[in-house]
């Protein structure tokens, strides 16, 4: 069986290659094919349809941007009471659409994935903001929300503030941090999340279900390459670590850890002959 195949992800790639579903499928298909075995993906997306058509019925006949961003914000913090799971943010299953469904408490971005989801139905044309370590949305370059913090309208300010929590100064405010990103990288940067919290808790397994969902996408990704042999490692897949990380060294030859990758390979490579 070849590397690249994962015959536990195969068949979400397919699903989240196909332009026929939308990103809230695609996040509910990663859910059942994670965890959630059972989960009926129709099923929540029916939930989201009776809540965003709830939403147009409370609404009057002004179509000002402001007034329907206030109006979604009451409607889904206020009224459904979603709320930004601060005590408990690394939790992988806030990264499950489906759990934030239910218990309507979630990050940054899977909050955001529902606010634009409530947000069609209204009218409002929000898209997805990949700012670096908080996911937000945008309607203009002028009106840039915060859905983890109730829809909050951020300033330049405050997203410096951001920055500075985040990474201690050492990143400065960009106007491309406001760019929109494709789906795509919405399904890799929730990937990512898990395998990170799937990692951390030495689920290497998973983990590497994970990295080969982004490379399903992303092919040739040398951060998942490179994380792909040092999970094979770990597991003692030394044959399969190889391979990997030489292949990260060719994608990346001048990345910042190739010397650190070199010695991995050099004590993969004593590891491998003592077998």
């Amino acid at each position: 069986m070849s590397q690249d195949f994962d015959p536990v992800v195969a068949d979400w790639i397919s699903f989240a290659k196909n332009p026929r579903y939308t990103v809230v499928e695609k996040c509910l298909k990663l859910s059942q094919t994670l965890e959630y075995p059972d989960l009926s993906i129709s099923d929540y997306v029916q939930k989201l349809h009776v809540m965003g058509e709830d939403l147009k019925n409370s609404l009057s006949e002004i179509k000002n941007p402001t007034y329907l961003v206030s109006m979604l914000n009451e409607y889904m913090f206020d009224g459904l009471e979603f709320s930004g799971n601060s005590d408990d943010y690394y939790n992988p299953k806030n990264n499950f659409l489906n759990v934030v469904l239910d218990k309507k408490s979630g990050i940054p971005i899977t909050l955001s994935i529902i606010y634009m989801e409530l947000a069609k139905y209204i009218g409002l044309d929000l898209r997805p903001v990949g700012f670096p370590s908080h996911f937000l949305v945008k309607y203009s370059e002028e009106l840039i929300l915060d859905p983890f913090n109730k829809g909050r309208l951020l300033s330049i300010d405050d997203l410096q503030e951001i920055l500075d929590r985040n990474y201690g100064g050492s990143v400065e405010f960009s106007p491309d941090f406001l760019n929109e990103i494709e789906p795509e990288q919405i399904l890799i940067r929730i990937s990512r999340n898990l395998k990170n919290s799937y990692t951390q808790s030495f689920n290497y397994t998973m983990a590497l279900h994970c990295i080969n969902m982004i490379l399903g996408i992303e092919p040739e990704s040398p951060e998942e390459v490179r994380d792909r042999g040092i999970l094979e490692s770990r597991q003692l897949k030394y044959e399969l670590a190889l391979r990997s990380l030489n292949r990260y060294l060719e994608i990346a030859p001048e990345a910042d850890d190739v010397d650190y990758v070199l010695d991995l390979i050099r004590n993969i490579k004593e590891k491998f002959n003592q077998q």
